[in-house]
């Protein structure tokens, strides 16, 4: 009998992303840090873009050893113009970054609600629309959107951020159409509630919005509708990237990486 360890294809290959180029946005902390840390460690040459170029400079320098490389990329993704040229040239897009403000739609300041859109839907199909034309020369890329539970369940009191991952939700499924015939994927992680500063900056405007303590709001409304009652680990959401960027994910396309805790198996 044929010892499991002898079975092909019993244990996935390592992702190396040598000699390829990755995006990340939102790379100065959370999700997006750990996304681009990640990605270098596998070889990746990264562009770490976000808006704040202090976090970017901690990023670059605690990359420092990793096999790839990680350069900073000053960038307002509501700059779209310029948000579609940082993506040229790129093997790896991890569309990331997000921002949320939480009010009754009644009281939510229609600017803002147009910032949300901007940055979390028209920036990421600029990026898109920036990285398709290399990857669709040399027939290889991967496309990984982070969306949220929200692109699958509504929240009260989140309308620009839901309508957002909704949209995003979309737009990654018609890339997935679009570039299958490329050697081009594209795909969706949907993680709950993550360890980071903007859901740690939440806690206050919930509690608002609900009426309750802050104290409350983790465990009543963050942490209500998940079986799994703990916030997400950023490393855990890389992971998920990385897996999506790997060789046993060539098949994987047009879908969503639920990381929700089991909030949508209700």
């Amino acid at each position: 009998m044929t010892a499991p360890s002898a079975l092909p294809g019993l244990h996935a290959p390592a992702l190396d992303l040598g000699g390829r180029t990755a995006l990340v946005t939102g790379a100065a902390g959370g999700i997006g840090r750990a996304c681009a840390l990640r990605l270098a460690a596998a070889g990746a040459k990264v562009r770490a873009v976000d808006r704040d170029a202090t976090g970017l400079d901690a990023l670059a320098e605690q990359a420092q050893g990793l096999a790839g490389t990680v350069e900073p990329h000053v960038l307002d993704l509501t700059d779209l113009d310029a948000a579609e040229q940082a993506a040229a040239g790129t093997d790896v897009l991890v569309n990331n970054a997000g921002l949320q403000l939480v009010r009754p739609i009644e009281e939510f300041p229609p600017d803002v609600f147009h910032t949300v859109l901007t940055v979390m839907l028209e920036a990421p199909f600029r990026l898109i629309r920036g990285a398709l034309p290399h990857m669709y020369g040399q027939g290889w890329g991967r496309i990984v959107n982070v969306s949220s539970v929200h692109g699958l369940r509504a929240s009260a009191f989140k309308s620009a951020y839901v309508a957002a991952k909704h949209g995003l939700e979309g737009l990654s499924k018609t890339a997935a159409l679009e570039g299958a015939p490329h050697g081009v994927t594209s795909n969706c992680v949907n993680p709950a509630y993550v360890r980071t500063p903007l859901v740690e900056k939440q806690l206050t405007d919930q509690a608002q919005a609900h009426g309750i303590p802050e104290e409350r709001v983790l465990a009543e409304v963050l942490l209500q509708d998940s079986a799994v009652k703990r916030l997400i680990e950023p490393t855990e959401v890389a992971a998920a990237v990385a897996y999506l960027c790997g060789p046993q994910a060539a098949f994987v396309t047009g879908t969503s990486l639920v990381m929700d805790g089991g909030w949508t198996a209700h």
